[in-house]
Formats: structure tokens, sequence, C-alpha cells
């Protein structure tokens, strides 16, 4: 047997928003968007190619899903998007708006820098060493 992560809820304020950050921001694919009813949606976001898990983008319901958000690390990295192209990948994502909290480093495990989404949880994108 083989298993594998898929998904990954993120609680988000508002779906198109979110979208909107993604896609346009980052640079993922809209996977899916399904209207559940009820003003809930099936919303799957993942980076060009997919061959890694996807982001399920939860619309926060409740005072306590609400002040989760941004914090879901609890302060720590709590993404990783890999790359085989750190330069190319770093430089179209300061171009379009994501904000990185510290400048490129090159570490033992690879090139690396920290950087937050629109809520505040923090990401590394990161080419990894072989």
């Amino acid at each position: 047997m083989t298993q594998s992560i898929a998904t990954a809820a993120l609680v988000v304020a508002d779906y198109d928003d979110a979208i909107t950050f993604y896609c346009d921001v980052v640079g993922f694919d809209l996977v899916a968007d399904v209207d559940m009813g009820g003003g809930k949606r099936w919303v799957l976001v993942a980076p060009p190619g997919r061959s890694g898990a996807q982001l399920l983008l939860a619309k926060a319901d409740g005072e306590a899903q609400r002040a989760a958000m941004g914090n879901q690390g609890g302060g720590r990295v709590m993404f990783f998007l890999n790359t085989t192209n750190f330069q190319k990948d770093h430089a179209a994502m300061m171009a379009r708006g994501v904000k990185f909290l510290e400048a490129p480093r090159h570490e033992p495990y690879g090139s690396v820098a920290v950087f937050e989404d629109l809520y505040g949880n923090k990401w590394d994108l990161i080419e990894p060493k072989n």
C-alpha cells in the first residue's frame, strides 16, 4: 500500500481573495472551485504541474477559525514550496508582490527564503540540494 499527503486545508477569510493571492501573486493553478451550497465552496489550488500536495482554501467558520488565520503554524514556517529554479521563481514572486521576510540564503539543505501569505502564514520557497 502506498500513501501520500494529497491536500492540506488552509483557513482563509474570503475564497476569492485567497484565490487571487495564490493564483495571481504566488503563481498557483486553480484546480477546483465547486459551490457546496450554504456559502461554502470546495476550492483547491496547487503549483503548476501538481506533482505534490494541493491546498484546500477553507473559509473560516466561526470565531475560533477566524482567530487561527495567519497563525496556523504557530509562528513557524508551515508550508514548503519546492522549486527547481530558486532564482527565477524568487524574482517572479517578488515582481508579483509576494512579501519575503528575508533575503535568499544558502543552507546545507538548499537555497531558501521565507515569505508570507496574505494572512501572515509563513512559507519557505526552497530549492533543495540533491
